[in-house]
């Protein structure tokens, strides 16, 4: 089994890899089609996203896929997660961020030489739906490369609310940054 597992790895994007990337992107759009109805029965997303796509390649060079705290900890949960990761999408573990429970990877579909994806038509869904997925966040980050970038749908009410507060100038500028509160 091990040495199956091995050869599929190895495989670039073989007709039994695509099969799988095809199953995996209808799985994964059933699931977006849920998840983006739940998220619309609980309101509208907090941010707009503004800009576009530049093509500076920082998130497909480096994807990052947080998870929850069983996967991140139970051994059998995590190794299905990052083995998932590696034999479908191409992804490559490089490291974490044990605070945020984020797994780092890299791409090996993404040519930084071209900057352009090899498997564009079977990518991944979390691929296919960067950035919009950041509109519902807490508090969205970008790459700073990233020609996009996310405004507080009520940001001129806190905007006055920040104002009202008498905070120093460079404390008010760093808070309007912070909780993307400018145009």
């Amino acid at each position: 089994m091990k040495q199956g597992l091995v050869h599929f790895a190895t495989m670039k994007d073989g007709p039994f890899r695509r099969i799988i990337k095809r199953l995996a992107l209808l799985r994964y759009t059933g699931d977006l089609w849920i998840t983006r109805l739940v998220l619309k029965a609980q309101g509208e997303p907090r941010y707009r996203l503004t800009g576009a796509c530049n093509g500076c390649g920082g998130c497909c060079e480096t994807p990052v896929i947080q998870v929850s705290t069983p996967v991140f900890r139970l051994r059998s949960l995590r190794w299905l997660t990052l083995t998932w990761h590696r034999l479908v999408n191409g992804f490559e573990h490089t490291g974490e961020d044990r605070k945020l429970k984020l797994f780092i990877f890299r791409c090996t579909h993404y040519d930084p030489v071209t900057k352009q994806c090899d498997s564009y038509d079977s990518r991944p869904g979390m691929c296919r739906d960067y950035p919009r997925n950041l509109a519902y966040s807490a508090l969205p980050e970008f790459l700073p490369e990233c020609g996009y970038s996310a405004v507080y749908k009520k940001s001129e009410q806190l905007r006055l609310a920040l104002l009202k507060a008498n905070l120093p100038p460079e404390k008010y500028e760093e808070l309007v940054r912070k909780l993307h509160l400018r145009e």
